[in-house]
């Protein structure tokens, strides 16, 4: 029944990322049947980075200005379009504000606390709605 209810799980992480990783630990099961994708043994597709940006509303909303890559092309300084996140989105997985989890039509983009409460009441209306 859990499958009918949850359509598309997926999470985008990266095995070397402290958050990413406590993130997925602290979600524990609520993770559960989740498909998981390491970002730079499998990288992403323009076909998945369309799909996250549909559900998110803009590449700027997945792009992370954290990356190190970010400060070192001093793209700070640079008047980024939509085009412009997207080819470094696809060029280099840093560039991903991680993790993202989508769950059917929701998507969840980094690890800011909002983001983190909103995804585990998403997570626990989904696998339980009836006890709601």
């Amino acid at each position: 029944m859990l499958q009918s209810i949850i359509m598309a799980k997926k999470v985008y992480y990266l095995k070397t990322c402290d958050t990413s990783r406590r993130i997925i630990k602290e979600l524990g099961s609520l993770l559960d049947g989740f498909e998981y994708q390491e970002i730079k043994s499998e990288p992403i597709t323009a076909r998945q980075l369309e799909k996250m940006r549909n559900l998110a509303g803009s590449y700027e909303a997945l792009f992370s200005r954290r990356a190190k890559k970010y400060h070192a092309m001093d793209l700070k300084n640079q008047a980024l379009t939509e085009d412009d996140y997207k080819y470094y989105l696809l060029n280099d997985y840093t560039f991903l504000k991680l993790p993202v989890i989508m769950v059917d039509n929701d998507i969840f983009v980094g690890s800011g606390n909002k983001n983190l409460s909103q995804l585990k009441e998403t997570l626990q209306k989904k696998i339980a709605p009836n006890d709601q």
